[in-house]
């Protein structure tokens, strides 16, 4: 019940301020959503990076990212800095490990896309667009499907 008090406060104030929770990371579920444990009340949180959308695990690149993610921060100390909770209730934020921006990375290193729908921050579209000129990840691919696109079809295809 802490988690969801403590998750309560910051909600409060984040329509004028960004929160933190500062822990260790305990669970990487695919390249782009990690379970950080508190080091406040040692509450679980459910982190979405922010910013950023990467190949879902059917697609190719997706368990590398994973394991890419997995390898930069599991088992690590991290800060998470947010402003929103999204429809699944995961935190939408941004993570520092030793200072660097770990979201950015992803990006940087080509295994994520800028989350272009959602943010419009030039370091990550400049990011995106060195990544691709060096054809780092997901760009060494002919053409790669944008893991939102893959998601839409996928859905479309259910129907």
């Amino acid at each position: 019940m802490k988690p969801l008090f403590l998750l309560s406060l910051l909600l409060l104030s984040l329509s004028l301020f960004s929160a933190e929770i500062i822990g260790k990371v305990v669970g990487v579920s695919d390249g782009d959503t990690i379970t950080v444990l508190d080091n406040l009340d040692k509450g679980r949180f459910r982190i979405r990076l922010d910013k950023i959308d990467v190949p879902e695990k059917k697609q190719a690149f997706g368990a590398k990212a994973k394991q890419y993610l997995s390898t930069l921060i599991y088992g690590k100390q991290v800060k998470i800095r947010f402003k929103k909770i999204d429809n699944y209730g995961r935190i939408l934020g941004i993570v520092y490990l030793d200072g660097k921006e770990i979201n950015l990375q992803m990006v940087q290193d080509g295994l994520a896309w800028h989350y272009r729908h959602y943010d419009n921050t030039e370091s990550y579209i400049t990011a995106e667009q060195i990544a691709r000129a060096n054809k780092k990840g997901v760009w060494i691919e002919k053409d790669p499907i944008n893991p939102y696109i893959f998601r839409k079809n996928q859905k479309k295809n259910r129907k």
